[in-house]
């Protein structure tokens, strides 16, 4: 049976979430959540372990269909639509475990990050396009810090070098909404730095959301906070405005975020 999509707003948020609810069996891992994301937005998805970070991402991204509510985006009603499909229309995200091709190189993977949001297909001998797509992804991997690493096995990549490329990947795919969950996890300070300025040199053009542990980074990034805590939206506000909450303080960041 072909699927229904409702037309595109003329204006409004890129998303748009009314009421999501979603449970697993008993367990009620997001209830009510309502958020809306702005064009060229950068937006960090901060709260503790099992606040319900991760299963929003997936309920945006189209791995779960939500139990309740209603997910717009890009003006489409998206709800019950596939994750495939909604990659079509310009969504990309990354994973807290890595879904990387350890046995072929950066170049490869970056490769096909592209062929796949363009309906290629893998072909013995390569034709123009292909050429074109493989440019691309050199260029993706100099975008990424991985410039000289292209013919390196991802496998013998160093976990940050992984999480690079990781965001290398994502960009492949030509989004107008990245999703990335964690990307900073297990990162060296140095490599820290370097992620921060990666993502603070993201085109206008693309609408960031971001889960992060690590506060330098997400405050920094970050435009506007959503915290959630027991699948609730508990607090929403500016960065500084999250650094001064005190039921933020209390739940999560520590004395050293407090008027800092």
């Amino acid at each position: 049976m072909a699927e229904t999509v409702a037309q595109p707003r003329s204006a409004g948020p890129i998303l748009h979430l009314q009421g999501i609810g979603q449970r697993f069996g008993g367990v009620q891992a997001l209830l009510g959540i309502d958020l809306d994301v702005s064009y060229g937005e950068r937006r960090a998805i901060l709260g503790p372990n099992g606040a319900g970070k991760t299963t929003l991402f997936s309920v945006i991204s189209g791995e779960f269909t939500p139990t309740a509510g209603t997910v717009m985006l890009f003006g489409y009603d998206v709800t019950m639509m596939p994750g495939r499909k909604r990659a079509k229309l310009g969504l990309t995200r990354t994973f807290q475990k890595s879904r990387l091709f350890l046995g072929l190189s950066v170049a490869d993977n970056l490769y096909l990050s592209v062929l796949g949001v363009r309906d290629g297909h893998c072909r013995i001998f390569r034709s123009q396009r292909d050429k074109e797509m493989l440019a691309r992804a050199h260029g993706l991997a100099q975008r990424v810090g991985l410039g000289g690493r292209e013919r390196d096995l991802v496998g013998s990549l160093s976990h940050g070098e992984q999480r690079q490329l990781e965001v290398g990947m994502a960009l492949g795919g030509d989004p107008k909404l990245m999703m990335l969950d964690e990307p900073a996890a297990g990162l060296s300070r140095g490599e820290r730095a370097a992620l921060t300025d990666l993502l603070l040199g993201l085109d206008r053009t693309i609408t960031l959301i971001l889960i992060e542990h690590d506060m330098d980074i997400a405050l920094t990034v970050a435009e506007r906070v959503t915290m959630l805590h027991d699948g609730h939206v508990i607090v929403e506000g500016a960065p500084a405005e999250i650094r001064a909450n005190r039921t933020v303080h209390d739940l999560y960041l520590g004395s050293g975020y407090v008027n800092e």
